[in-house]
């Protein structure tokens, strides 16, 4: 069975009442559960309002999304952030930390909402940086750290709920090479121990890490 399901998705955006901009069209997505999956575009082809679909952040116009087995297109604002907490971890090009916050405290944030008592937040926390690298930052604020490291910090922080997806937009897009390739080789061993991984880049070389590469094109998708 699919993790994620999209089918005969569209998204239409009305500018004014006679201007609407159709961002998707007619999209069908499968990705099965353990895969690495890159979305791949240039800018405006549509990628990133997939992305924004697929983690529960925007609605389709019409069309079905099935994550998990369950159609999520008509559920209200709180059913999808408890979902959205749950089952799936962000990685953003900006790192989205907070900058007064240590890293510590910067990863166990999606544990507060879901809930969880501080000394296994901290726990679960802690286990998470350690297991990108981080043991030794744990009381180091994102300014303190290099931009590589504050991706791992985001990534530490999309894993401490054990997310059933990683969905990453650009991760490198704000590193440089050498740093990049070791925010990818991260992603892969990530799913190399049966994490699912989608990935959304406009960089072709980035995408070949993937194990399948989906092109979004003028809102339209191939694969």
């Amino acid at each position: 069975m699919s993790l994620v399901q999209l089918i005969h998705i569209n998204k239409i955006y009305h500018i004014t009442d006679e201007l609407t901009f159709t961002a998707l069209k007619n999209v069908n997505l499968s990705i099965k559960k353990g895969e690495f999956v890159a979305i791949s575009g240039p800018s405006g082809s549509g990628k990133s309002t997939l992305m924004n679909l697929i983690g529960l952040l925007d609605r389709p116009t019409s069309g079905s999304y099935e994550l998990d087995g369950r159609d999520v297109a008509e559920l209200n604002e709180n059913s999808l952030a408890q979902i959205r907490n749950k089952k799936i971890g962000f990685v953003f090009q900006s790192f989205n930390l907070l900058n007064r916050t240590s890293a510590l405290d910067n990863v166990a944030l999606p544990l507060i909402y879901a809930g969880i008592p501080k000394s296994e937040r901290e726990k679960r926390a802690k286990e998470a940086l350690e297991h990108v690298g981080l043991g030794d930052k744990l009381g180091s604020r994102p300014n303190q750290l290099s931009g590589g490291q504050q991706q791992r910090v985001a990534i530490a922080r999309a894993l401490v709920t054990n997310p059933d997806i990683i969905l990453a937009d650009e991760p490198t897009g704000n590193l440089d090479s050498k740093t990049g390739a070791e925010i990818i080789q991260l992603f892969k061993n990530l799913h190399k121990n049966g994490k699912t991984i989608i990935l959304i880049t406009h960089e072709l070389t980035v995408a070949k890490n993937a194990t399948r590469i989906v092109s979004v094109k003028d809102g339209g998708v191939s694969q």
